[in-house]
């Protein structure tokens, strides 16, 4: 495995809450059973998914995660129309059908899907785009085909960390993808995703991380009581603004961070000289020591040089 591959120190039982308030387990089972319905429903209008109306596909998508127990705040304008490249931190499953609430899009997926049984298939009946995580040489080809499908008119859904973090810290946001923004001419579509209680406090419940598999995952958000999620559709980043895709980058990566990036990650995940994803790159960097300056013993008799230590 190549080691600019994005990750992310999260681990369930490091950033997991281990209470939370619970809802009783027919009502979660109903939640279940719910969100399996909705999801064949989905999976049965795939074969003429692009004749349904975004509209109807919006209210799908909300209809997945308000079945799962989660109220929905949406906040902001609407989405622009033709070709958009829409970018939000990752953090859950739910991500994606919060995601296509605010605007129906073709999704960029690890290569990893294709070869799941039923799921791989299904995702790329969807009209997903697939992206070879541990090749770095795939990925102008990759960049290439998500700007010709904007220039297409068509909406590309990227999460540009590259993995999902547990919410209570963020990742940096690769760069790559987006130069397929600059090579199409399109607008980029900052939007945030937050997790809370209905009391206002952060949850990590719906965080699908680490080694943590998704029927837990799915079924901890369906067990718990008075979740919300926030979609903050923020100003989106008009072409034309940015020379280079790493201001690109970095300006889509400020608006979502918002006012959160003071928040700590409850584990110091990296040791003091192991390496840490760099702010801009995929790469891996370890931290510079300060240079230490020679100290001078007392002065020296003439003729004598002065040792260092």
């Amino acid at each position: 495995m190549s080691v600019w591959l994005p990750s992310a120190p999260c681990t369930p039982g490091a950033c997991l809450e281990r209470t939370g308030p619970v809802t009783a387990l027919p009502r979660a089972v109903g939640r279940l059973l719910a969100v399996t319905v909705l999801l064949l429903a989905g999976i049965a209008l795939l074969p003429v998914g692009r004749l349904v109306p975004a509209g109807a596909v919006r209210w799908w998508c909300r209809a997945v995660v308000r079945a799962s127990g989660v109220r929905v705040r949406v906040s902001g304008a609407a989405a622009p129309t033709g070709g958009v490249l829409l970018v939000a931190n990752h953090i859950s499953w739910l991500d994606i059908p919060l995601l296509a609430a605010v605007r129906p899009a073709r999704m960029l997926a690890k290569s990893e899907i294709r070869r799941w049984p039923v799921a791989g298939w299904l995702t790329a009946r969807s009209g997903a785009l697939f992206i070879e995580r541990d090749r770095l040489r795939a990925l102008p080809d990759t960049v290439a085909r998500i700007a010709d499908a904007l220039r297409g008119g068509a909406a590309v859904a990227v999460f540009p960390e590259g993995s999902t973090w547990c919410g209570r810290a963020q990742g940096h946001f690769r760069r790559a993808v987006f130069q397929a923004a600059l090579d199409a001419g399109v607008p980029v579509q900052p939007v945030r995703l937050r997790y809370r209680v209905s009391g206002g406090e952060a949850s990590t419940a719906p965080a699908f991380i680490g080694e943590d598999s998704l029927f837990a995952s799915v079924w901890r958000v369906v067990a718990a009581r008075g979740l919300v999620a926030e979609v903050g559709v923020l100003e989106p980043v008009v072409p034309g603004c940015h020379a280079d895709r790493r201001t690109l980058a970095a300006t889509a990566q400020a608006q979502v961070w918002g006012e959160d990036t003071a928040e700590r990650h409850p584990v110091e995940p990296y040791g003091e000289g192991a390496p840490f994803p760099s702010p801009v790159a995929g790469d891996v960097v370890r931290p510079r020591r300060p240079r230490r300056r020679p100290r001078l013993l007392a002065p020296q008799p003439p003729g004598v040089s002065a040792r260092v230590r």
